[in-house]
Order: structure tokens, then C-alpha cells, then sequence
């Protein structure tokens, strides 16, 4: 019997205007849910309530300084962050918080066992972000947010996130690396950016062992990515035993991404999702929130959105 799929989609992430020929645009959210809606997925699909995350949230994660930082300088109409190389707007504060309040919405809808699991539509994303400092195309760290959250409302002791974006989720790794109640796991084009994302990054102190990196060269696709996740991950997972799994969903590993050189097809997300699915099951009732990072071609993410979409609902592909 197909799951129960949550989709956490708020259309106020558009107004995080990033500009002419930016890659990550707010076409993208319209790509992902014009296919959802076409195919008729949308449908089935379970709307979740949006909001937007509060200072509270938000600090369960960054430092009350990097929050109003954000704050201020959105509010001062600069178009970047002074912490890095983020394109900023006046809408982008908005938008971050309602991309966070999303994934913190997908959270709770697992808990309460009103679905099964969800896929968070939203940008920006936010694997680039630390605690203190806004990084890459991100503002708010997302999933580690919604790990945290889990943590602090649900008591989950346990949660694993994955990783499968092109780019390496250098600010998640950073936020859990001394964390043992957090298991780190990514998959990435190496050297790319951010150069970050080592194999020997393991983890520190209490995390030690908790964060499992495989970076691959470009040119890297199914033999390399789904081995990974199967060969190392799945092994992993049945030893840290997560009571929540979450998913980077990074769609620019796909092939002909403008931002990547990984090969992977609709096919090959479908198997790591069902992949991803089936350790959930195992583990924690099947509770899994997938929150969508990268993926700039706009075909190529719409249909692999899709594609992911059906895998977590137990569905078959309508459009080969």
C-alpha cells in the first residue's frame, strides 16, 4: 500500500530574489510543483500547514548574533551577506524563515503520524550554512534545524541526515561534527565546492565516527553514489539505529546539472530514495523528511523531484 507523503511547500520562498541569471532561482519552486501538479501527484499528496520558523527556532541552530545579523543586513537592502558569498533581498529573510518553518512543519507531521514522511519544496536551501555564518546560495541550515527540532520537541536521541547534493553540506558536517547524536553522511563531487567534505572527516570528540563523507571526481554516477549509500551507509545506519532519517535532497548530482559533473539519473534517485524508505521503515516507522538543496536545471530537477516524489509515496513512475 502506497505511504502517506506530506509535501511542505510555501510559495513565499519566491520572494527570495536572487536576480537575473542566478542559478538558484525562484523559478525553481515553480519547476518542481508545476510537474508535481501536472502529473498529478499534487494531488495525492498531503498539504502541510506552512509557517515560519521563529529567532527561537531558528536559534536551535544559529547564533542569536548570526540571526540578527541576517536580520540587519537584509534590512539595510544590502544585495549579500557580510558572511560570505550569499545573494540577499529584501524578501530573503521572509523566505528563509518560511523555508525553515517548512521543514520544521514536515517534522512535526511525522511525528504526529499524520504521514508517513514528506518532501520539503523550498529554497533557499541550506546545507552551506553554520552556526554563524550564511554560506554558498544558503541563509538557514534547514535540515539540521529540523534535526534539532526533532530533538528538542519529539526527544528523537537519533537522527541520521544524508547527503546526496552535488556540493558537500559543509555547514551541516560543521553544526553536528562534535555531536554523537547526529549521523552525518554525504556523498559529493570532489574537489568542488566548498573543498570541504574529506573522507578522513570523521568527526571529533563525542561525534567521532559520526560523520562519513565519500566524495567522488566528476564524471562519478550510479556505480559510485548508490554503492555508497549501500554499501556504507545502509551498514552504518544499522548501528546508529536513527529514530528520524532526513534527506538532503541535492537534485543538481543529476546529470547535465549546470552546477555539477555527476551522472545520475531519475532511475538512480528513485533506488536511493526507495533506499532511504526502507531504512526508515526499518528503523523509526518510517519516519523520513527530505528537504530540497541544489538542482539548477530546471527540467532536469522537475523531473527528478517527481521522480523522488513518487519513491517516497511507494509509487510508480507515470513518465518514463
Amino acid at each position: 500500500m502506497p505511504y502517506q507523503t506530506g509535501l511542505a511547500a510555501e510559495a513565499r520562498v519566491k520572494r527570495h530574489d536572487t536576480g537575473h541569471g542566478h542559478p538558484e532561482q525562484a523559478a525553481r519552486f515553480d519547476a518542481v510543483m508545476n510537474r508535481l501538479d501536472a502529473t498529478g501527484l499534487l494531488h495525492d499528496l498531503v498539504k502541510l500547514s506552512a509557517r515560519s520558523a521563529t529567532n527561537d527556532e531558528l536559534a536551535l541552530v544559529h547564533t542569536p548574533q548570526y540571526i540578527e545579523l541576517v536580520e540587519r543586513e537584509v534590512a539595510a537592502g544590502r544585495t549579500e551577506l557580510s558572511t560570505g558569498d550569499t545573494t540577499i533581498c529584501a524578501g530573503s529573510l521572509e523566505a528563509a524563515r518560511a523555508a525553515a518553518g517548512c521543514a520544521l512543519s514536515a517534522v512535526d507531521a511525522v511525528f504526529s503520524g499524520r504521514v508517513n514522511n514528506a518532501f520539503c519544496v523550498i529554497r533557499p536551501p541550506g546545507h552551506h550554512a553554520s552556526a554563524a555564518r550564511g554560506m554558498g546560495f544558503c541563509l538557514f541550515n534547514n535540515i539540521a534545524l529540523a534535526a534539532r527540532y526533532a530533538q528538542r520537541r519529539y526527544g528523537a536521541e537519533r537522527v541520521l541526515i544524508a547527503d546526496w547534493d552535488v556540493h558537500h553540506g559543509n555547514g551541516t558536517q560543521d553544526i553536528f561534527y562534535e555531536d554523537g547524536s547526529v549521523f552525518f553522511f554525504s556523498t559529493h563531487q570532489s574537489p568542488w565546492y566548498p573543498g570541504t567534505g574529506d573522507a578522513g572527516e570523521t568527526g571529533l570528540g563525542a561525534g567521532a565516527g559520526k560523520t562519513m563523507n565519500c566524495p567522488f571526481p566528476a564524471g562519478a554516477g550510479r556505480r559510485e553514489i548508490v554503492g555508497a549509500f549501500r554499501d556504507q551507509l545502509i551498514p552504518a545506519t544499522n548501528e546508529f539505529h536513527p529514530d528520524l532519517v532526513l534527506l538532503s535532497a541535492g537534485f543538481d548530482s543529476r546529470v547535465a546539472d549546470p552546477l555539477g559533473h555527476f551522472l545520475l539519473t531519475d532511475d538512480d534517485f528513485r533506488d536511493l530514495t526507495e533506499m532511504m524508505s526502507d531504512m526508515a521503515a526499518k528503523h523509526c516507522g518510517n519516519r523520513l523528511v527530505s528537504v530540497l538543496e541544489g538542482g539548477y536545471n530546471l527540467q532536469g530537477l522537475a523531473s527528478a523531484a517527481e521522480t523522488h516524489a513518487r519513491a517516497l509515496g511507494g509509487t510508480k513512475q507515470k513518465f518514463e
